[in-house]
C-alpha cells in the first residue's frame, strides 16, 4: 500500500529553520532519505518552494477567486511530502516517527494513496487513466 507523508509546520517551526546550517540539513534529511531507499520503501519525495510564491485558487464562488501567498489565515503549511509502499498503515507511522524533521510546530499527517485499481474497472475514464498509466511505466 502507498502512504503519503504530508509533512506540516507553522509558521514559528519555518522561521526556527532559519537557524540550521543548510548542508547540515540536507545530510540529516539525506541520511533518512537514502533509509527509505536502501529498506525499498520510498516512491517520491519533494519539497514545496516557499508558500509565499504561491497562490490559492477558492471555488467557493463563481468565478473562483485566486489569493497570492501567503496565507494569512492557514496554521500550518504543507512543505513537502514523501510517497512510501509499505505493508500497512503502522509500518508508514514507524516510518514518518524517524522523520528528522521534528520539534515544535512540526506535524506529518499520514493518508493512504489510493489504487487505481480501487475504483469501477468498467468506466470508460478509469480504463483511459489505466491505459495511459501502462503506456508511461506507471503500472
Amino acid at each position: 500500500m502507498k502512504y503519503m507523508l504530508i509533512m506540516r509546520a507553522n509558521d514559528e517551526a519555518y522561521a526556527g529553520m532559519g537557524d540550521i546550517d543548510f548542508n547540515e540539513m540536507l545530510e540529516t534529511i539525506g541520511r533518512y532519505n537514502d533509509e527509505m531507499i536502501r529498506a525499498g520503501v520510498l516512491v517520491a519525495a519533494e519539497g514545496l518552494d516557499d508558500a509565499a510564491g504561491g497562490v490559492v485558487v477558492d471555488y467557493s464562488t463563481e468565478p473562483p477567486v485566486v489569493t497570492d501567498g501567503p496565507y494569512g489565515e492557514v496554521k500550518e503549511l504543507f512543505g513537502g511530502f514523501y510517497i512510501i509502499n509499505v505493508a500497512s498503515k503502522e509500518e508508514a507511522i514507524e516510518w514518518a516517527k524517524r522523520s528528522p524533521i521534528t520539534g515544535a510546530g512540526f506535524k506529518t499527517e499520514i493518508r493512504r494513496v489510493t489504487s487505481i485499481d480501487e475504483f469501477p474497472q468498467d468506466n470508460e475514464w478509469i480504463r483511459k487513466e489505466r491505459a495511459w498509466r501502462e503506456s508511461t511505466g506507471q503500472l
